[in-house]
């Protein structure tokens, strides 16, 4: 019996000892790696190097690569991580993910990863709907077997994945090229022909976004802002496409019979002589927001009652209402004369004459706002009445209005499935799969769909870019990105502008470390939201890359203010990244300079060169306060450093702007 329980307590033993050793482990089954995972791609060098999966659970992972070979267990909840040492730039090599079966990834390069992400801009691809400038060119020369493709797919979820739909690594040629992004194409090219190691471009972007989509919930949650519409995202149920369609249809019929404004189907509150005493008074142009209805989604009644002179009377005459956010009808005098669904579309509408009467006349526009922001919007000089000879009625100033329905009391709008335009939803399917996969860092073209609240984008757009590297988990790595291009016709005035306003949240994002803009206000379109020119976006990104992150060293931006100072009748503007000297582009005179005194109204001001400053002032204005330059959507403005690079509009006041 002794002998008998010696030998239990003995196997007892052993088994204790050894059943940590990975010869009783099981080699693991059914192994599945994330789609950035496969054959032609490229690992990040000088990095460690996280490869993770799904597996059963128990069972052993064994990652292969060169002379490096790292083990792990998968989790019991079935995941399991191994992280492999740096490694310098080089390939092609094989890198094998071994279980119960060996899966094997060929033609494996080590170099340099970048993100591209953001709205249309970076989704314009080389050919395909954007062809971009010499595009057949373009395409036919892209033969670039060291430069990998990765495209993200069009993903939306509420909740946060752990794979990212995509066709896998492609080498770059003029078979893959065409539909790929060619602001990443350009930069990663430039990259390449530099330093000459092998370039990973991962384009994950979707068109017509906004930033707070590509924003994880937790870091959204510390705006106020947003608190509300992740809660109602989280309480809305998913529909499919048929049944949003049919619940936005009855949420419509609602609206049209709960606006107080009608009854069966007819408008009343146009009546041009209706007693509006009970209404309120707006200064217009405004957004809503800011005047009052900061929760508002829904209809409101604007009303002006104007006096028309003789000599505007009898001939037709053309009623500017500037731009409308978002839905408008409008009447003059009962009858309706116009109505857009374009919320950035100027209302030019024409008013005939015989609409036209003697002494009062009422002009009345219904506005819905779908969601966001509401209102008449746009600038004061935008609002007017104006005669066959030129004369003008100023419409800016007091209306009365009304809300004529508060979609707030049908509680939630549906969302479509196809929406991309939610808070979380693309940081959720795009980007959070993405993650911890090493990377040198990101680009990032995205802005439009934010203009109308470029003062809250000066929080977000940082937040969002701090989001990003802390669910990385890899420091504060490189964050490069595109100031707004020029668009719409060329700014003939001073005037205030959304676009501005972004533009200059963008620039105050360089505040954060480790990021660096490339502006592009000289090559833009008039017509076209997409300009062409996207070598030379990728160009401008390069440069930034090729200076704040592989220290080559070159100019890479271009004159960025600094500071001012009153000299009597002068301001005397300071500049960093001179780059040898200040120059007015093509011309003998610096353009796009305005300045104000006390009383913050901007004229066109004279500007010269001195040295690394620039001088600016007005024969009109002898206490100059402020400076102005390229402030507008599309400004007329010429100042460069010698290196080539455009100046970034700015301002020098902190003044309100117009939007949120």
């Amino acid at each position: 019996m002794r002998t008998h329980h010696r030998y239990h307590w003995l196997t007892i033993f052993l088994v204790a000892l050894f059943s940590g050793c990975s010869w009783f482990t099981p080699p693991a089954k059914q192994i599945k790696l994330v789609t950035l995972f496969s054959d032609n791609m490229v690992l990040q060098r000088d990095k460690a190097l996280p490869v993770w999966g799904k597996a059963d659970p128990g069972g052993e992972v064994t990652v292969r690569i060169q002379q490096q070979s790292k083990k792990s267990t998968v989790s019991d909840s079935g995941t399991w991580q191994i992280q492999l040492d740096p490694m310098p730039a080089g390939g092609p090599y094989e890198l094998q993910v071994i279980g119960a079966e060996t899966i094997t990834f060929r033609n494996v390069m080590i170099g340099e990863v970048w993100v591209c992400s953001g709205q249309s801009n970076m989704e314009m691809p080389v050919a395909g709907w954007g062809r971009v400038l010499d595009y057949q060119k373009e395409i036919a020369t892209a033969n670039y077997a060291n430069v990998r493709l990765f495209q993200v797919k069009h993903t939306i979820s509420k909740t946060p994945l752990d794979t990212v739909n995509g066709p896998g690594w492609s080498e770059c040629s003029p078979q893959t090229v065409p539909e790929f992004s060619a602001v990443a194409y350009f930069f990663g090219r430039m990259l390449y022909n530099e330093l000459q190691v092998p370039i990973g471009l991962v384009h994950t972007s979707w068109g017509g976004t906004v930033a707070e989509a590509w924003t994880s919930a937790a870091a959204l949650q510390t705006m106020p802002y947003f608190v509300q519409k992740i809660a109602a995202m989280e309480s809305t149920r998913a529909y499919s496409m048929a049944e949003y369609t049919a619940a936005m249809a009855a949420r419509e019929e609602k609206i049209a019979i709960g606006d107080a404004g009608y009854a069966d189907s007819r408008p009343l509150w146009n009546d041009p002589d209706l007693n509006t005493d009970g209404w309120q008074t707006m200064e217009v142009p405004t957004k809503w927001e800011l005047a009052g209805y900061p929760g508002l989604d829904g209809i409101m009644w604007f009303r002006k009652d104007i006096i028309i002179p003789p000599a505007m009377q009898g001939s037709d005459l053309t009623l500017h209402l500037g731009p409308v956010n978002d839905i408008d009808i409008t009447w003059f005098n009962g009858a309706q004369v116009g109505g857009i669904s374009d919320a950035n579309a100027h209302r030019i509408y024409p008013v005939e004459k015989s609409l036209v009467r003697p002494g009062k006349n009422s002009i009345v526009v219904r506005v819905q706002d779908i969601g966001n922001v509401g209102g008449l919007w746009g600038e004061p000089e935008q609002m007017f009445l104006a005669g066959r000879t030129g004369q003008k009625i100023s419409l800016a100033g007091p209306w009365r209005c009304k809300v004529g329905f508060d979609t707030q009391t049908l509680g939630p709008q549906p969302v479509s499935p196809d929406n991309p335009n939610q808070p979380t939803v693309l940081f959720n399917g795009m980007l959070k799969p993405l993650m911890p996969y090493a990377i040198r860092g990101a680009i990032w073209y995205q802005g439009e769909s934010n203009a109308g609240r470029a003062n809250q984008y000066r929080t977000l757009f940082p937040l969002m870019i701090t989001d990003w590297r802390t669910h990385w988990q890899q420091g504060d790595f490189p964050f490069l990105f595109v100031q707004l291009a020029n668009f719409q016709k060329k700014q003939t005035r001073p005037e205030k502008d959304s676009w501005a306003e972004l533009r200059e949240a963008q620039l105050q994002t360089l505040a954060l470390p480790n990021t660096g803009m490339a502006v592009t206000i000289d090559i833009g379109e008039v017509e076209d939201i997409h300009p062409k020119n996207k070598q030379e976006v990728g160009r401008r990104l390069a440069l930034n890359a090729l200076h704040l992150v592989y220290g080559k060293e070159i100019e890479y931006s271009g004159p960025i203010y600094t500071s001012m100072n009153v000299e009597g009748d002068k301001i005397r503007l300071h500049f960093k990244h001179v780059a040898g000297g200040l120059v007015a582009r093509d011309s003998n005179e610096l353009k796009g300079f305005t300045v104000c005194g006390a009383d913050q109204k901007f004229v066109w001001a004279q500007a010269r060169i001195d040295g690394e400053t620039v001088v600016v002032s007005s024969p009109g204005i002898k206490d100059p306060v402020a400076v102005r330059y390229a402030w507008a959507f599309n400004p007329i403005a010429n100042l460069y450093n010698k290196a080539g690079l455009p100046a970034s509009p700015f301002r020098t006041d902190t003044w309100p702007g117009t939007t949120l």
